[in-house]
């Protein structure tokens, strides 16, 4: 049997949330495509209060920054963009371009192509999130993408160094000091002084995930990835302040962060909410985390690992940490989720900061059908076809004639029949009717 010893908030109240989300985001779009620049300088004056000359930074002002940081800073960025390139790049070696003859005298192949101009958004509002350089712009270099633009918006009034540093030693082309709505916008559909870009990606708030919904098809994104998730699948082999760290440093993101326990012993859920309670009168992020935590926290007891595994599987949240006895039945069962972090060793920071996968994951029930961004987002699996005989062309269009005839494809039936009549040496074959069996 589930049941929940705490719920969040009702659904119809977040779906009723999500409306307001949309409509003020298809707003900001129209208002961008017809004003372009002088939209999104409006914007940026009235969300964040930012109006430079130039929202793009100059390579003076992007050394200006980075000499600004220590030299263990430098250091720490090195590090964590080093564990992210070389995972980046074992991925993107274990796609191998393919070319193989499937039928005497029929090559078949597929390349994988990079595409050619990528947006890159940085979240950096709230908190000056600079490991959402390395996974983006960073995984975006690995796959070989030509132009890479990335945006974050100003920290507490001006651009944070360590973003602007994160963003072009992971190796971006174009760098904007530049948030929310207003940038994903601007890099999609292009203004006056930004060229478009093919493809966006990169985390965001509910508004930012809205304009890549909205978005999407003009331009391709990653995922939809909305606020962050976080649910630890725990039992008794682990303590209440373990989980409650776990919930609480993922709850901090924002006042929208679900955080749940999904867990086999009412004891550890119930040391886990008091435990909940005794952190929130202390860490520093606790107004942020509280209201998260009332609002979207839950805490769920089952009775066996078969009921925990059907209930997470459900959820399909984004990050999955599981603290049981026998974390690899979860790894070897679950097919829902954005990322695993296995055992109480790792934790969803590692994942987010420094360990090399990447953080830029599906919310809102989409692992269910995609998981998060790599290199692999970033190219193009493009087929292509060469029939080296005349023998092969012949056979081919024999059978395809007859095939596009069942489909009543009179046209398509032609160009199958005119390689027969040439190269089958059948100038007596009629046009549009089907080639004859054997």
């Amino acid at each position: 049997m589930i049941k929940y010893l705490k719920r969040g908030k009702d659904v119809q109240i977040r779906l009723d949330e999500d409306v307001k989300v949309r409509q003020t985001v298809e707003n900001i779009i129209k208002d961008v495509e017809v004003r372009g620049d002088e939209a999104v300088r409006e914007y940026s004056k009235k969300f964040d209060n930012w109006d430079p000359s130039d929202f793009r930074l100059s390579q003076a002002e992007i050394e200006k920054a980075r000499k600004s940081l220590s030299a263990r800073e430098i250091e720490d960025i090195t590090f964590a963009q080093k564990q992210v390139r070389n995972f980046a790049q074992i991925q993107r070696d274990s796609m191998k371009d393919v070319e193989v003859e499937t039928y005497p005298g029929v090559i078949l192949g597929h390349k994988h192509i990079p595409v050619n101009a990528v947006g890159c958004y940085i979240p950096g509002g709230k908190y000056p999130l600079l490991a959402s350089a390395h996974m983006s712009v960073l995984t975006a270099k690995v796959a070989g993408v030509k132009r890479i633009i990335s945006t974050a918006p100003p920290f507490q009034g001006v651009p944070h160094p360590a973003i602007v540093t994160a963003m072009s030693m992971a190796g971006a082309d174009e760098i904007y000091v530049l948030g929310g709505v207003q940038a994903v916008v601007a890099m999609a559909v292009g203004t006056q002084s930004i060229a478009p870009v093919d493809m966006l990606v990169g985390p965001g708030n509910m508004f930012v995930a809205e304009a890549k919904r909205q978005l999407y098809g003009r331009v391709g994104i990653d995922l939809f990835a909305g606020p962050t998730e976080t649910l630890v699948i725990a039992d008794e082999s682990v303590d209440g302040e373990l989980c409650a760290v776990d919930l609480l440093g993922q709850a901090e993101h924002g006042p929208t962060s679900p955080a749940i326990l999904l867990t086999n012993s009412e004891k550890l859920a119930r040391e886990t909410i008091a435990e909940v309670e005794r952190q929130l009168a202390i860490i520093p992020t606790a107004a942020i985390a509280k209201q998260s935590w009332a609002d979207y926290g839950e805490v769920i007891v089952c009775d066996t690992y078969e009921e925990m595994l059907q209930k997470a599987d459900e959820l399909a949240f984004e990050h999955v940490q599981v603290m049981t006895k026998d974390p690899d039945y979860f790894l070897n069962n679950m097919t829902n989720f954005g990322a695993l972090f296995l055992g109480p060793r790792t934790n969803v920071s590692f994942g987010d900061k420094v360990i090399g996968t990447n953080h830029t994951l599906p919310t809102n029930r989409n692992a269910r059908y995609t998981g998060g961004l790599w290199v692999g987002k970033f190219l193009k699996t493009c087929t292509y076809q060469r029939v080296l005989t005349d023998e092969a062309s012949t056979t081919m269009g024999e059978y395809c004639s007859r095939l596009c005839h069942m489909e009543n494809f009179a046209g398509h039936g032609e160009q199958a029949n005119i390689r027969v009549r040439r190269y089958g040496n059948r100038p007596d074959l009629a046009w549009y009717e089907p080639v004859a069996a054997k």
